[in-house]
């Protein structure tokens, strides 16, 4: 069975257990934590998918990491899925659940990326972009490329809207060496 399977299974019986203990935001919390963790650690990952470290050791260090920063909805899920022997997933179960979450809170994500940060005016025309072709609040992050030369390009999900000079810049090259 694929990973991403298996992680979408868990995630949404996360979602269900949250949801019956009314603690879905403490736990959608937990898994941003867990994932920007995992993100910026490489370390943790390499240790939670290593063949070679032992799985009371695995649940160890995600004690010692989340046992008292996280939910025990949150804890406990860690914990079975280390007795399982799925820790190496632990990753793409949090990404899994962030977002089924917003799914079923009705928020997309949606990333805008350009040469200079945005103004606050430029930030609700994407929000307000975003929000007419999907119906949904937006959750826009940002980022900043100088190597755009202008323009922006807008993601959703895995669509993409490239409106940067230097796409355009690059067509122009290929039509003119046709």
């Amino acid at each position: 069975m694929s990973v991403s399977i298996v992680a979408s299974r868990y995630a949404k019986s996360l979602i269900e257990l949250a949801k019956e203990q009314n603690v879905l935001e403490e736990v959608y919390q937990d898994m941003l934590l867990f994932k920007d963790t995992a993100d910026k650690n490489r370390g943790l990952m390499l240790a939670l998918k290593s063949p070679v470290v032992r799985h009371e050791k695995k649940l160890g260090i995600l004690k010692s990491l989340f046992e008292n920063r996280v939910n025990p909805v949150s804890y406990a899920i860690y914990t079975i899925i280390t007795k399982k022997n799925r820790e190496a997933i632990l990753d793409e179960i949090a990404a899994e659940f962030i977002k089924s979450y917003n799914l079923y809170r009705g928020i997309q994500r949606a990333t805008v990326i350009t040469t200079t940060p945005l103004t606050a005016e430029l930030r609700e025309q994407f929000k307000g972009i975003v929000a007419s072709a999907t119906g949904s609040t937006v959750d826009l992050s940002e980022k900043v490329d100088t190597s755009l030369i202008g323009g922006y390009i807008l993601r959703i999900d895995d669509r993409q809207v490239d409106a940067s000079l230097r796409s355009r810049l690059n067509e122009l090259k290929l039509q003119l060496t046709n």
